[in-house]
C-alpha cells in the first residue's frame, strides 16, 4: 500500500476512534517542501461541521492516530493543517526498486484496463500538415502514452476526411493544375486548393502520362491527389514520433451504408422530422442550442451526418469512452455532436472533445506568421527541421492544451541551460556519462551514507514520478509530465553542483551512482511518455 494511501486510512481510524465518519478530506503533497511531504486539510473539514476550532481539532486528530514506522514527525500547523514528515530512510530504500522496475518505473494500473478511442490530428487529405496540427498530434500521441503506461487500453485513430465536397474541390484543383500543364488554360474555382503540393501533384501526373489523361474524370485526380497527400501526412507524423493504430476513411463509411443505418436508426428513436423538404435531427431535445439539417432538400448530407455514423461505429466497437482532439474553431461542434450520441440512445459524456488552442510562432521576438519556403503557413516538416523534433515535442507537451501557445524558435534551438530540452536531455547525458566511468561497485541493501538535502530532494522528486503519472492520465494533462522532467532535472543538477558522486569509499560511491541511476531512468520513462528521445551523449 502507498504511503499516502496509509496515511489515509489512518485519519479515517483516528476519525472513528473520535465518533465521527464518512467526512470528506485530502492528503497531498505540499507545494513547500517545508509543509512536510503530505499534508492533510481534515482539520479544517470536521471544523466545517462541528464548528469548533480547527486548530485543536487536529491536534486531537494527531493523538488518535496510530503509529506509522515510516512517518518521522507529524507537526499541525494554523489554521488545522496535518503535515507529515517522511524519515530520509523510506525514500532511500526505495532507489533499489527504482533501478529493479527500470523502464517500468512509474507504471500503474489506475485505468483498469478502460478502453479508450483517441482520434486525434485528422486533418483532411488536401494539404500539408502544419503547426497547429502539430499540436494537436502531440498531445493525442502524449495522451496515447500516457494511458498505455497508466493501464488504460488506447487506441489511436485517424479519421480520414476522404468524401464529401473538399475532396471533389482537391480533385477539381489537381485536374485544372495538370490542364495548365497541358495547355490548357482552366482556372481554379473560388473554394480550390491553391498549395504548392497541388502543383506539385498535377507535375507528377503530366510527367507519367503526359496529355493523356485530359478526357479523365475528377475522381482519377482525387485518388491520386488523397493517395499522395495521404502519403506525405503519414511520412511527417511518423518523423514527428506520432502513430496511430487505425486509419479510417469517411470514404468507406459513405460507401458501406453505415450512414443509411444511423439515419434509420435515429428515424425510429423519433429524433428526425421533416421541414422544408430537409431532414432535420433533434439536437436541441438533448442540450445543443438548434435542430440541424442532416439531410439538405436535395437529399444530399451535411457534414455533421458522416461524423455521427463514424462515432457510432466507433461506439459499435466497443470503446468505453471517445476522445477527439480538435481545433478550437470547432468549438460550436461539439454540443451537436454529444447531442447526436445521446439521441442514438448513447450517454453523451460517453464523448470527451479537447479543443487545441492557437500556436504562435515567435523567432527573436517576433511572430513568423509565413512559411519562408511556400509562403504560407509554416509546416510540421519546417518546424522539425529548424528545431528538431525533440524541442517541438517538449514544448508542445509544456503546455496545458486549453491554452494559446508562444513556441519561442529562438529559445528552442539553443544549446544552453534557458533551453529546457537541452537542460533537461544534458542532465540525462552528464548522468550517462558518469555511469560509463564506474566500476569495482558494490551491492547496496542499505543507504547510510547519503544526508544531504540536496541528495534527499533528489530522490523525493524521483518517487514522485508514479503520482504525477496517475495525476497526469486522470486528468489528461501530458504537460504535467513535461514540468515535472524539468523539475527533475533541476534537482539533479543542483545535487550535482554541490556533492561529488565519484570518491575512493565504495560505500559512499556505490549509494550515489545507485541515486543517479534512479534519476536517469525516471527522466528517460518521462520523456518517453512525451515523444522526447533521452541523449546519452551531447
Amino acid at each position: 500500500m502507498k504511503i499516502k494511501d496509509q496515511i489515509c486510512n489512518n485519519i479515517k481510524d483516528s476519525l472513528k476512534k473520535m465518533n465521527f465518519e464518512e467526512i470528506n478530506f485530502i492528503v497531498e503533497k505540499p507545494n513547500n517542501l517545508d509543509n512536510g511531504d503530505y499534508s492533510s486539510n481534515v482539520g479544517m473539514e470536521l471544523a466545517k461541521i462541528l464548528k469548533k476550532n480547527p486548530y485543536d481539532l487536529s491536534l486531537s486528530i494527531v493523538d488518535n492516530l496510530d503509529k506509522i514506522d515510516e512517518i518521522d514527525h507529524i507537526e499541525v500547523v494554523r489554521p488545522g493543517f496535518i503535515n507529515f514528515y517522511l524519515k530520509n530512510s523510506f525514500f532511500l530504500n526505495k532507489i533499489n526498486d527504482v533501478i529493479s522496475l527500470n523502464e517500468n518505473y512509474g507504471k500503474c494500473s489506475v485505468g483498469n484496463n478502460e478502453k479508450i478511442n483517441i482520434e486525434y490530428v485528422s486533418a483532411n487529405p488536401t494539404g500539408i500538415l502544419h503547426v497547429g496540427t502539430a499540436r494537436g498530434a502531440a498531445y493525442g500521441d502524449n495522451l496515447s502514452r500516457i494511458y498505455k503506461f497508466a493501464g488504460f487500453n488506447p487506441t489511436r485513430e485517424y479519421y480520414i476526411n476522404d468524401g464529401g465536397n473538399q475532396i471533389n474541390n482537391l480533385g477539381l484543383s489537381i485536374k485544372v493544375r495538370y490542364e495548365n500543364l497541358c495547355g490548357i488554360n482552366s482556372e481554379l474555382p473560388a473554394d480550390g486548393y491553391y498549395g504548392e503540393e497541388i502543383i506539385e501533384i498535377a507535375k507528377s501526373i503530366y510527367n507519367e502520362y503526359q496529355k493523356n489523361k485530359i478526357n479523365e474524370d475528377i475522381t482519377f485526380f482525387t485518388e491520386i491527389g488523397v493517395n499522395k497527400l495521404m502519403k506525405k501526412i503519414k511520412t511527417d507524423l511518423k518523423n514527428f514520433r506520432v502513430e496511430f493504430d487505425v486509419w479510417t476513411s469517411e470514404k468507406t463509411i459513405r460507401e458501406s451504408g453505415k450512414i443509411e443505418a444511423c439515419l434509420d436508426k435515429l428515424e425510429k428513436m423519433g429524433n428526425i422530422y421533416q421541414l422544408d423538404g430537409a431532414k432535420w435531427l433533434k439536437t436541441s431535445k438533448y442540450g445543443d442550442e438548434k435542430d440541424r439539417v442532416i439531410v439538405k432538400s436535395d437529399n444530399t448530407y451535411t457534414y455533421l451526418v458522416p461524423d455521427i455514423a463514424y462515432h457510432l461505429e466507433k461506439i459499435n466497437r466497443g470503446y468505453d469512452r471517445l476522445i477527439d482532439v480538435l481545433g478550437a474553431d470547432h468549438h460550436g461542434y461539439q454540443g451537436r455532436l454529444k447531442a447526436a450520441i445521446e439521441a442514438l440512445g448513447y450517454d453523451k459524456e460517453r464523448l470527451e472533445i479537447k479543443l487545441l488552442q492557437m500556436v504562435k510562432l515567435i523567432r527573436d521576438g517576433k511572430e513568423i506568421k509565413m512559411s519562408k519556403r511556400t509562403g504560407k503557413t509554416v509546416t510540421i516538416s519546417e518546424l522539425i527541421e529548424e528545431v528538431g523534433v525533440d524541442a517541438a515535442r517538449y514544448f508542445f507537451a509544456s503546455r496545458s492544451l486549453d491554452t494559446q501557445m508562444n513556441f519561442d524558435i529562438t529559445l528552442a534551438t539553443k544549446k544552453s541551460n534557458d533551453n529546457p530540452i537541452y537542460y533537461i536531455e544534458y542532465a540525462h547525458a552528464r548522468i550517462c556519462s558518469i555511469l560509463k566511468n564506474t566500476s569495482d561497485l558494490i551491492e547496496v541493501d542499505k543507504y547510510e551514507t547519503i544526508t544531504s538535502n540536496y541528495a534527499i530532494d533528489l530522490i523525493k522528486k524521483v518517487l514522485e514520478f508514479e503520482d504525477i503519472v496517475e495525476s497526469s492520465a486522470l486528468k489528461q494533462m501530458p504537460h504535467l509530465i513535461a514540468n515535472y522532467v524539468y523539475e527533475l532535472a533541476t534537482a539533479f543538477h543542483s545535487y550535482y553542483s554541490h556533492e561529488k558522486v565519484i570518491s575512493d569509499d565504495i560505500k559512499y560511491t556505490s549509494e550515489r551512482i545507485n541515486l543517479i541511476k534512479s534519476t536517469k531512468i525516471t527522466i528517460k520513462n518521462a520523456l518517453n511518455l512525451i515523444g522526447v528521445e533521452a541523449f546519452e551523449e551531447m
